[in-house]
């Protein structure tokens, strides 16, 4: 796990249950109102959700949140392409501005934008968020 990530008690009972239903390993959970993002060790999406998603749904029951899933990577290119699935990234540019902040600029097949970015930009925000939560990239723009 990323380091300084603090789960509490609430996402790590969350964690518990996912992990007993799927037997897939998480490495994170975000919690909010009506939605659970869970974070899986890489090459354990397929175990996570289930032949014909049955893991997820049976977990949406029990929780009564929407899950997304996100299979992790150490590098942070593979990492966002894997945040935006299922859109389709052509391309992912990581540069650091003069301040030395690091930014991501995202191109995505534009037939897929509107994937990427979600209703009322929920999936981009998501995305923005990791990325800055596991490898201190201040801004994902999606071109």
């Amino acid at each position: 796990m990323a380091s300084g990530i603090r789960l509490t008690a609430e996402e790590m009972k969350h964690i518990a249950l996912f992990e007993s239903i799927t037997g897939a390993t998480a490495k994170d959970c975000i919690l909010e109102k009506d939605r659970a993002i869970l974070v899986v060790k890489e090459g354990e999406i397929g175990m996570a959700i289930g032949r014909k998603g049955k893991n997820i749904k049976l977990l949406e029951k029990l929780t009564g949140k929407k899950h997304e899933i996100i299979e992790y990577s150490d590098d942070p290119r593979t990492f966002i392409v894997n945040a935006f699935k299922p859109a389709k990234v052509l391309n992912v540019r990581i540069t650091e501005r003069h301040d030395g902040k690091l930014i991501a600029v995202v191109s995505v097949d534009p037939k897929d934008k509107g994937i990427a970015i979600g209703k009322n930009g929920k999936n981009a925000e998501r995305v923005r968020m990791l990325a800055k939560r596991y490898f201190q990239i201040e801004n994902v723009t999606i071109v």
